[in-house]
């Protein structure tokens, strides 16, 4: 009991506020990368003489790799050590940033890519369960406010920082700028992390690899991302290599859950989700995923596609969204230690469905900058209410020896919600435009007098124009369509903020099924 008592009041060495410094650098860097090559593929594609198709499997092959690696990061670190395993993520993810930016090849930067993310996999849940481990739960929403930014902010400044990288250097550039900052994180880490007495490690010889366990959970993970990627681009279904996918994603990730649950060291610890707030927690992590990286592309996609924005005057909107990320943090972060997590993550589900219904009131092609900018602020908002107090419910009711599991499998939700989102967004953009373009056809008939009129008046303004009579008619026929395109995508804009704001609605209710925990409880963990 002493002994139990000791760890359960162990303190770092060094000012906790230090060490979160220190691990969200690392974990800066690598959101940072996630979101910073997307506007960088036509000049990757150009350079390494690859076609925009191909060039593509540049996010895939690393989101692949990074999701491999999340989930069993809880046992990886009872293997190496947290602060060992923390450091080989963070040299490898900078290694392997310095061959893809020296990359000849399409194949090789590939290549290079699956080692970053790999090492990019461990870099999160370390930093996150460090920062649970270091603070009371009393300051634990505080701290956890400045892993939030890194989440939040990082892939939003991502696409404006890449392309003006790409704009004024090179893309291999936004790869070679990691070498510094993974080389100060390693340093940094090295002298002021260190692994509290309660973490679990495997003693020798009982060490046991969970070969099955593996094999079911990267098969799984890799044909559940590349379908989540390349579903809309192959139109799903329709696709045999995508019900191939399917297929092979729900029979491993089903088997491996039943193979872990009987496994005496399982290399994902399932029965986590046994725990009704970790369980929860995972369910809002997915939820938040999908609405953040939802919101991420909606806006800049709507401005570029349809307003006529550029890539760099759009990621600005969507930065001016982030700053006000950065300052409502540490607010939710002082709230957090004041106010049971579950009713500030409903506070904010809430404030999510109302910006997503102000978002449908505010957009349309008539908008201006400012508007669009007020559009993403409502949407950033209450993304801080969500993602604080719910990493910090996640760890309520757990052991302390788990915080490393708890981190990786949060972590893995939201990042496959930000994949799933993507692909929903760009399905409902798709098939709802073909909807919408089928019923505005409805009103194109000879009966309907005011549009009979429009396209003649249309057509004697183009035959001034030089047109010749059967020109002059295929050019307002080709007006009219465009402008029908332009109309529809609008109105898909629209659905895709509905169908998020109608899941945020949801996600209020359910916040309340959430354990209470006591905020200012000085123990580091909920839990037992």
């Amino acid at each position: 009991m002493a002994g139990d008592q000791l760890n359960r009041n162990w303190r770092p060495k060094h000012n906790p506020w230090l060490i979160a410094v220190v691990v969200a650098l690392a974990a800066f860097m690598e959101v940072l990368d996630t979101s910073i090559a997307n506007v960088a593929l036509p000049h990757i594609a150009g350079d390494l003489g690859s076609s925009q198709d191909e060039s593509t499997w540049v996010l895939t092959t690393y989101l692949v790799a990074n999701a491999v690696v999340l989930p069993i990061t809880g046992w990886l670190s009872s293997l190496m050590g947290r602060k060992r395993f923390f450091m080989i993520c963070i040299a490898l993810f900078t290694l392997a940033s310095m061959f893809c930016g020296a990359a000849p090849n399409l194949p090789a930067l590939l290549c290079s890519l699956a080692i970053q993310g790999a090492g990019g996999g461990g870099l999160q849940p370390m930093a996150q369960s460090i920062m649970a481990d270091s603070f009371p739960q009393k300051l634990r929403g505080a701290a956890f406010a400045l892993f939030g930014m890194t989440v939040v902010v990082a892939p939003a400044l991502g696409p404006v920082l890449g392309g003006w990288i790409t704009d004024n250097y090179t893309w291999r550039w936004i790869y070679f700028m990691n070498l510094p900052l993974g080389l100060l994180a390693l340093g940094l880490v090295f002298k002021f992390v260190e692994d509290p007495p309660f973490l679990r490690r495997f003693k020798p010889g009982e060490m046991h690899f969970d070969t099955v366990g593996f094999a079911l959970l990267a098969l799984g993970v890799v044909a559940l991302q590349v379908l989540l990627d390349k579903g809309q681009e192959d139109d799903w279904l329709s696709s045999h290599f995508i019900c191939s996918l399917v297929i092979i994603a729900v029979v491993c990730l089903s088997a491996l859950i039943v193979w872990e649950w009987r496994e005496k060291q399982p290399i994902v610890d399932v029965k986590l989700f046994k725990i009704i707030n970790f369980s929860g927690s995972c369910l809002m992590m997915f939820l938040a995923g999908v609405v953040m990286f939802s919101s991420m592309i909606l806006m800049p996609e709507f401005l570029q596609m349809l307003m006529g924005y550029t890539a760099e005057d759009a990621g600005v909107i969507v930065s001016i969204g982030a700053a006000l990320v950065m300052v409502v943090m540490p607010i939710v972060g002082f709230f957090g230690s004041k106010l049971p997590a579950k009713y500030m993550i409903a506070f904010g589900w809430l404030l999510s469905a109302g910006g997503m219904y102000l978002s449908t009131k505010l957009l349309s092609l008539n908008i201006s900058f400012g508007g669009a900018a007020v559009i993403m602020l409502v949407q950033f908002a209450p993304l801080a209410f969500i993602f604080i107090p719910t990493m910090t419910a996640s760890f309520v009711g757990v052991p302390q020896d788990k915080s490393d599991s708890v981190s990786g499998l949060t972590n893995f939700m939201r990042n496959i919600g930000m994949s799933f989102g993507a692909a929903v967004v760009q399905t409902v953009l798709a098939r709802r435009q073909q909807f919408h373009l089928a019923r505005l056809a409805d009103h194109l008939s000879a009966g309907n007098i005011g549009l009979t009129i429009n396209f003649q008046a249309m057509a004697l303004h183009a035959h001034s124009a030089g047109f010749g009579p059967f020109g002059a008619q295929a050019a307002v026929v080709a007006q009219i369509y465009r402008a029908f395109m332009i109309q529809a995508a609008a109105l898909s804009f629209l659905d895709a903020y509905v169908i998020l704001g109608i899941g945020s609605s949801a996600m209020f209710f359910l916040s309340f099924l959430l354990k209470s925990n006591d905020p200012k409880s000085t123990e580091a963990h909920g839990g037992p």
